[in-house]
């Protein structure tokens, strides 16, 4: 796969197991990358393997969040990183 250079700055992308490592490339590629590696992704891995990485990973930030589960239409209650962050009380929400 090619993805924007700055995408993975601190790994040899050029070692990665695409397979062995798809549950930290797919959530950094929704988080920061462009369009076109997002689409890259859904190609390599299939809508499906994206989604449910995407529902078990532990962090997504509240755009992407916003952003992934308009793109596969589902509650945003219905992921990991969601109900983590609402069992953890933060003071302020901005």
């Amino acid at each position: 796969m090619e993805f924007s250079t700055n995408l993975f700055w601190d790994a040899d992308a050029s070692q990665f197991d695409y397979e062995k490592h798809a549950e930290q490339i797919i959530p950094r590629v929704f988080m920061r990358g462009k369009l076109n590696d997002i689409l890259e992704v859904l190609r390599y891995y299939g809508k499906n393997k994206v989604r449910d990485v995407l529902l078990q990973t532990r962090y997504l930030d509240k755009v992407t969040l916003s952003f992934v589960a308009n793109y596969f239409k589902i509650e945003i209650e219905e992921f990991r990183c969601y109900k983590l962050s609402q069992s953890i009380p933060q003071h302020w929400p901005y």
